[in-house]
């Protein structure tokens, strides 16, 4: 797939296949890994950098020289030794200093990327186990009978309501205190959507705690029949996480397409959509793990195995979801603290 694929992923502007040189970076450095660091602040190999990290500045996407990743920078130290009959270093012995800072760059953005797949595995909870919870309970609005499976629909109608309040609104305000044109950053974005994911998951555990007492309080665990609760309690969980995707997957997009090398960016964009597709692969693999265990060491029953979701402990799998996006929202917090933008100084 990856070979089938060659094509669109070539830069229109180098001709060069986006891929390939990320592997010229990491072989050249490799290559010179015993260059000692020191070398890199004096002598002609430094100059020969700053001379091309002055052509690198001409280029319509100009890229300062970062710290991070240091031993990257060997890959754009000169070696006579690997020089051509032409005098001319293969390209996996040499790269220029645009190449290992954008490297550099994707190296930093791919820890923010994964930290929003645990955020899209609880959104998948909205087209799995929030619909069936709603199935068990009263879904009449007067004399109108609303369908358990369009509750997903919610989401979307949060982000067409409040999308054109955010930057209408809250921008305008927001850069009028922290003085920057988003208002506030696309980490700051990110982290906002991951802290509402976290309280999502608390709503959705405390409401599937209410229905269970509900069942259980009028004897209806074992009815098929309709419980005396309103779906619209698990309407508050499809708000918190449309919130939450508002948040994290416009400020992701915009993450990355902004932080992303000129002729990555369409590669870059595409982690979003990556990243919900591996969050919901991972819903998948929680519900087998936590089966797996529960079922072993409970009665040889799992948490979410059973038909009757009254039986079930669904409330108990929507606190581990909690637990797990706190740690991930730790873990993120780490990162985006790490984390330095495109061209910031050092």
């Amino acid at each position: 797939m990856l070979i089938g694929g060659k094509d669109p992923l070539t830069s229109p502007d180098r001709g060069d296949c986006l891929l390939l040189f990320l592997f010229w970076v990491f072989v050249a450095a490799m290559y010179k890994r015993r260059i000692v660091m020191s070398q890199l602040h004096d002598g002609n190999d430094m100059d020969d950098v700053r001379e091309r990290e002055r052509s690198a500045m001409e280029t319509a996407d100009p890229l300062l020289h970062t710290v991070q990743f240091r031993f990257l920078d060997k890959a754009s130290i000169p070696d006579p030794s690997c020089s051509s009959a032409r005098g001319q270093e293969s390209p996996w012995r040499l790269c220029s200093v645009t190449q290992v800072e954008e490297v550099k760059i994707m190296l930093r953005v791919v820890p923010i990327f994964a930290s929003t797949i645990m955020m899209n595995c609880c959104l998948a909870q909205l087209q799995t186990f929030s619909v069936e919870q709603a199935t068990t309970m009263d879904t009449t609005i007067k004399n109108f009978k609303v369908p358990a499976a369009s509750l997903p629909s919610i989401p979307v109608i949060c982000m067409i309501i409040l999308i054109p309040i955010y930057d209408q609104a809250f921008v305008p305000i927001a850069r009028r205190i922290t003085g920057k044109e988003t208002g506030i950053t696309h980490l700051q974005r990110v982290g906002v959507g991951l802290l509402l994911s976290i309280l999502s998951m608390a709503v959705a555990a405390l409401v599937e705690t209410k229905r269970k007492n509900v069942a259980r309080n009028h004897g209806l665990l074992d009815s098929a029949g309709p419980l005396p609760i309103t779906f619209l309690w698990v309407g508050l969980q499809y708000l918190f996480l449309g919130l939450a995707d508002m948040f994290t997957l416009a400020g992701l997009m915009e993450f990355f397409y902004t932080e992303a090398p000129s002729g990555m960016r369409s590669l870059a964009t595409a982690l979003s959509w990556a990243s919900i597709s591996m969050g919901y692969y991972l819903s998948s693999v929680l519900v087998s793990i936590v089966n797996t265990i529960t079922s072993r060491i409970g009665n040889g029953v799992g948490w979410l195995a059973g038909n009757n979701l009254n039986r079930n402990y669904l409330d108990r799998f929507y606190w581990l979801l909690c637990v797990l996006s706190a740690l991930n929202f730790i873990h993120y917090l780490m990162w985006s603290i790490w984390f330095r933008y495109k061209n910031q100084p050092n």
